[in-house]
Protein backbone atom coordinates (compact mmCIF):
# COMPACT_ATOMS: atom_id res chain seq x y z
CA UNK A 1 0.00 0.00 0.00
CA UNK A 2 1.08 3.57 -0.67
CA UNK A 3 0.03 6.53 1.47
CA UNK A 4 0.22 10.02 0.00
CA UNK A 5 -0.44 13.02 2.25
CA UNK A 6 -1.18 16.19 0.29
CA UNK A 7 -1.98 19.86 0.80
CA UNK A 8 -1.15 23.24 -0.70
CA UNK A 9 2.63 23.41 -0.21
CA UNK A 10 3.54 19.92 0.99
CA UNK A 11 5.96 21.24 3.59
CA UNK A 12 4.04 21.74 6.86
CA UNK A 13 1.02 19.56 7.71
CA UNK A 14 2.04 16.91 5.19
CA UNK A 15 5.53 16.69 6.66
CA UNK A 16 4.07 16.35 10.16
CA UNK A 17 1.60 13.72 8.96
CA UNK A 18 4.36 11.67 7.33
CA UNK A 19 6.46 11.92 10.50
CA UNK A 20 3.54 10.75 12.66
CA UNK A 21 2.80 7.93 10.20
CA UNK A 22 6.41 6.75 10.34
CA UNK A 23 6.59 6.97 14.17
CA UNK A 24 9.16 9.76 14.01
CA UNK A 25 7.01 11.84 16.36
CA UNK A 26 5.45 10.78 19.69
CA UNK A 27 2.40 8.62 19.04
CA UNK A 28 -0.04 10.63 21.10
CA UNK A 29 -2.20 13.72 20.89
CA UNK A 30 0.14 15.75 23.12
CA UNK A 31 1.45 19.10 21.92
CA UNK A 32 4.76 18.91 20.10
CA UNK A 33 7.75 20.96 21.17
CA UNK A 34 9.37 23.60 18.97
CA UNK A 35 12.39 21.35 18.40
CA UNK A 36 10.26 18.33 17.51
CA UNK A 37 8.40 20.42 14.94
CA UNK A 38 11.44 22.07 13.38
CA UNK A 39 13.36 18.78 13.17
CA UNK A 40 10.72 17.06 11.03
CA UNK A 41 12.11 16.20 7.59
CA UNK A 42 10.93 18.73 4.96
CA UNK A 43 9.09 20.89 7.53
CA UNK A 44 9.30 24.43 6.10
CA UNK A 45 12.13 23.41 3.77
CA UNK A 46 10.39 23.08 0.41
CA UNK A 47 10.13 25.83 -2.20
CA UNK A 48 7.92 26.58 -5.19
CA UNK A 49 10.02 24.29 -7.38
CA UNK A 50 8.94 21.38 -5.19
CA UNK A 51 5.22 21.77 -5.97
CA UNK A 52 3.88 18.68 -7.71
CA UNK A 53 6.77 16.41 -6.70
CA UNK A 54 6.04 13.19 -4.85
CA UNK A 55 8.47 13.10 -1.93
CA UNK A 56 9.28 9.74 -0.38
CA UNK A 57 9.50 9.79 3.43
CA UNK A 58 10.01 6.09 4.16
CA UNK A 59 8.22 2.81 4.80
CA UNK A 60 6.00 2.31 7.84
CA UNK A 61 6.07 -0.63 10.26
CA UNK A 62 3.84 -2.64 7.89
CA UNK A 63 6.06 -2.03 4.85
CA UNK A 64 3.80 0.62 3.29
CA UNK A 65 5.43 3.54 1.50
CA UNK A 66 4.68 7.08 2.70
CA UNK A 67 4.87 10.08 0.36
CA UNK A 68 3.83 13.72 0.40
CA UNK A 69 2.99 16.18 -2.36
CA UNK A 70 2.23 19.89 -2.54
CA UNK A 71 -0.59 20.47 -5.02
CA UNK A 72 -1.02 24.26 -4.74
CA UNK A 73 -4.65 25.25 -5.19
CA UNK A 74 -5.18 22.90 -8.10
CA UNK A 75 -8.12 20.66 -7.21
CA UNK A 76 -7.48 18.48 -10.26
CA UNK A 77 -4.09 17.10 -9.20
CA UNK A 78 -5.31 14.33 -6.90
CA UNK A 79 -8.22 13.26 -9.16
CA UNK A 80 -5.77 13.15 -12.08
CA UNK A 81 -3.33 11.07 -10.03
CA UNK A 82 -6.21 8.74 -9.12
CA UNK A 83 -7.16 8.26 -12.78
CA UNK A 84 -3.53 7.69 -13.77
CA UNK A 85 -3.14 5.16 -10.96
CA UNK A 86 -6.27 3.27 -12.00
CA UNK A 87 -5.07 3.23 -15.61
CA UNK A 88 -1.64 1.88 -14.63
CA UNK A 89 -3.19 -0.67 -12.28
CA UNK A 90 -5.46 -1.94 -15.02
CA UNK A 91 -2.88 -1.93 -17.82
CA UNK A 92 -0.01 -3.43 -15.82
CA UNK A 93 -2.06 -5.47 -13.32
CA UNK A 94 -0.57 -3.72 -10.31
CA UNK A 95 -2.57 -4.41 -7.16
CA UNK A 96 -1.02 -1.74 -4.95
CA UNK A 97 -3.69 0.20 -3.05
CA UNK A 98 -3.11 3.97 -2.81
CA UNK A 99 -4.55 6.23 -0.13
CA UNK A 100 -4.56 10.01 -0.72
CA UNK A 101 -5.12 11.92 2.52
CA UNK A 102 -5.72 15.68 2.42
CA UNK A 103 -4.10 17.48 5.35
CA UNK A 104 -5.25 21.05 4.56
CA UNK A 105 -8.34 20.83 6.79
CA UNK A 106 -6.02 20.72 9.82
CA UNK A 107 -4.25 24.01 8.98
CA UNK A 108 -4.92 26.82 11.50
CA UNK A 109 -4.57 30.52 10.64
CA UNK A 110 -1.12 30.98 12.29
CA UNK A 111 0.27 28.17 10.10
CA UNK A 112 -1.17 29.73 6.93
CA UNK A 113 0.31 33.11 7.84
CA UNK A 114 3.61 31.52 8.87
CA UNK A 115 3.87 29.67 5.58
CA UNK A 116 3.14 32.87 3.66
CA UNK A 117 5.81 34.84 5.53
CA UNK A 118 8.44 32.09 5.60
CA UNK A 119 8.03 30.28 2.28
CA UNK A 120 6.28 33.01 0.30
CA UNK A 121 8.21 36.09 1.37
CA UNK A 122 11.35 34.56 2.89
CA UNK A 123 10.77 36.34 6.21
CA UNK A 124 11.61 33.52 8.60
CA UNK A 125 11.86 35.63 11.77
CA UNK A 126 8.10 36.22 11.48
CA UNK A 127 7.07 33.05 9.65
CA UNK A 128 8.81 30.34 11.67
CA UNK A 129 7.37 31.35 15.08
CA UNK A 130 3.90 31.47 13.50
CA UNK A 131 4.47 28.04 11.96
CA UNK A 132 5.47 26.62 15.34
CA UNK A 133 2.38 28.13 16.99
CA UNK A 134 0.20 26.73 14.21
CA UNK A 135 1.82 23.30 14.36
CA UNK A 136 1.26 23.16 18.11
CA UNK A 137 -2.39 24.09 17.56
CA UNK A 138 -3.05 21.40 14.96
CA UNK A 139 -0.67 18.53 15.86
CA UNK A 140 -3.40 16.64 17.71
CA UNK A 141 -5.68 16.88 14.65
CA UNK A 142 -2.86 15.73 12.38
CA UNK A 143 -2.17 12.79 14.67
CA UNK A 144 -5.86 11.76 14.57
CA UNK A 145 -5.96 12.29 10.78
CA UNK A 146 -3.00 9.92 10.36
CA UNK A 147 -4.54 7.31 12.66
CA UNK A 148 -7.79 7.49 10.68
CA UNK A 149 -5.91 7.31 7.36
CA UNK A 150 -4.11 4.15 8.49
CA UNK A 151 -7.38 2.65 9.72
CA UNK A 152 -9.06 3.31 6.37
CA UNK A 153 -6.07 1.80 4.58
CA UNK A 154 -6.31 -1.41 6.62
CA UNK A 155 -10.09 -1.73 6.37
CA UNK A 156 -10.88 -0.76 2.76
CA UNK A 157 -10.26 -4.02 0.96
CA UNK A 158 -12.12 -3.54 -2.32
CA UNK A 159 -11.05 -0.06 -3.40
CA UNK A 160 -7.78 0.36 -5.26
CA UNK A 161 -7.54 4.13 -4.82
CA UNK A 162 -9.04 6.01 -1.88
CA UNK A 163 -9.21 9.79 -1.53
CA UNK A 164 -9.76 11.13 1.99
CA UNK A 165 -10.77 14.79 2.10
CA UNK A 166 -10.75 14.83 5.93
CA UNK A 167 -13.21 17.71 6.33
CA UNK A 168 -13.99 16.59 9.89
CA UNK A 169 -10.67 18.11 11.04
CA UNK A 170 -11.63 21.73 10.18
Amino acid sequence: MIYIYHDYAGTHTTALAAAYHLNQLPQSERKLTRDEILNVKYFNKLTRKDFGKLLYHGDDEEGNSVYTIGCKREKLVVPALKELTLLLQEKFHVNEKIIFSHTSPTVPLPMSLGGFFSRGLGVDFIGVPLLVIGAKQCCDNIYRLVENTKLVGRSSFDEKVIILENHMYK
